[in-house]
């Protein structure tokens, strides 16, 4: 998965037509990293989508942005606009978020 390095490049992200994926994270979050346990399976899934992820401690503004309250979330984009936002409570299982995906 691309790791968004610069501001530049999260906006290029975002501003495409196709539906792009950005997994909010931190190195130090359990819960994200058990959600890398199986996103892998659903990002082979969903390979018609654009998948990202972000560090929320390199980027706060962004983070703060776009409402990110808790980590991991998987918030959809899509010609520069939020139209999803799976909040980390939700991001527990593979179900949970497959379900949420299924929507784009």
């Amino acid at each position: 998965m691309q790791q968004i390095e610069s501001k530049q490049s999260y906006d290029n992200l975002i501003n495409d037509s196709k539906v792009t994926i950005l997994k909010y994270e931190a190195n130090w979050c359990p819960d994200c990293k058990r959600l890398d346990l199986f996103i892998d399976d659903i990002i082979k899934e969903h390979s018609d989508k654009q998948w990202a992820q972000i560090d929320i401690e390199q980027f706060p503004e962004i983070t703060e942005e776009n409402e990110v309250m808790g980590i991991p979330s998987l918030l959809v984009y899509k010609d520069g606009k939020k139209v999803g936002h799976l909040h980390s409570a939700n991001t527990k299982n593979p179900d949970q978020v497959k379900n949420y995906l299924s929507d784009f």
